[in-house]
């Protein structure tokens, strides 16, 4: 397993909950600790600890098997690898924190009903189904195992308008880029939309949840946001939204700072209610 966490001397608080990230497909981990959109540093300075994980298949994580990245065998093999990072008596308890395919991975390990403390899932960049025509486009990737999408293409579907994001984007974003399972692209597309009601309903923890407006990945919309909510019935709290002025990568726009803020507090509320 590989991945980032804060270097910062800051002392975490004491009744902070530890917040494990998983980005999205075609990033690493570094998608979170982008100098100027750091989720990781944000976090520190606030006093929480946080840990952005590679997914299988991204940075040094063991890979699955080929063909087989699909968003529940991925939970299932995080889920593990949480539970062996946290340890048998973790001092503290757990909020996912997941974007794009890592949200819906997120969603499902929640789903699982993890050992360890789960006490709250903030996800964003993703909803229920994506445009017609992302089925097409993705089903007719090269018939390799990983696909490296270009950056002209990534540029084009994950900023919002170009007074959305700063100067230094989307140029910065690349340093965070990796190739994709070819697989994992197709199951969001045509699995995902199959299995959320099932995995959704099985959600027993808070849940903040934000659609950007501006999203080109997937069908939009506040009724799309609201159905969304709507299948998170087990959940006894739903904080969901449609995010204005931003693109499919939320964290990357000029709006990142403020969503990334209430992405943090959202996780304290999580820690201070269980404390109660």
């Amino acid at each position: 397993m590989s991945g980032r966490r804060s270097t910062s001397d800051r002392p975490a608080a004491p009744d902070a909950p530890l917040i494990i990230a998983l980005h999205g497909g075609t990033y690493t981990s570094a998608y979170f600790d982008l100098p100027g959109f750091s989720l990781i540093e944000r976090a520190a300075d606030a006093g929480i600890p946080i840990v952005a994980l590679d997914r299988p298949c991204y940075g040094e994580t063991t890979p699955l098997d080929p063909g087989s990245e699909t968003i529940r065998n991925s939970a299932e093999r995080l889920d593990a690898i949480i539970a062996a990072l946290v340890g048998p008596a973790p001092e503290r308890a757990v909020v996912l924190l997941g974007h794009s395919i890592g949200a819906a991975i997120a969603l499902a390990i929640a789903a699982r009903q993890p050992s360890w403390p789960l006490i709250g899932v903030a996800v964003s960049g993703m909803c229920l189904d994506s445009p017609p025509e992302a089925g097409a486009a993705w089903a007719s990737l090269p018939e390799t195992t990983m696909v490296e999408l270009p950056a002209a293409l990534k540029n084009a579907v994950m900023f919002g308008p170009p007074e959305t994001f700063d100067a230094s984007m989307p140029g910065l974003s690349h340093d965070a880029d990796a190739p994709v399972p070819r697989a994992e692209l197709i199951d969001i597309v045509t699995g995902w939309p199959a299995i959320a009601p099932e995995l959704l309903g099985k959600v027993r923890v808070p849940v903040h949840y934000r659609l950007a407006e501006h999203d080109r990945l997937w069908v939009g919309g506040a009724d799309e946001v609201a159905r969304f909510a709507a299948l998170l019935a087990a959940a006894p709290d739903v904080d969901a939204a449609l995010r204005p002025g931003t693109g499919h990568c939320t964290d990357l726009h000029r709006d990142g700072a403020a969503f990334q803020d209430e992405q943090l507090a959202f996780a304290r509320r999580c820690a201070a209610t269980t404390a109660r």
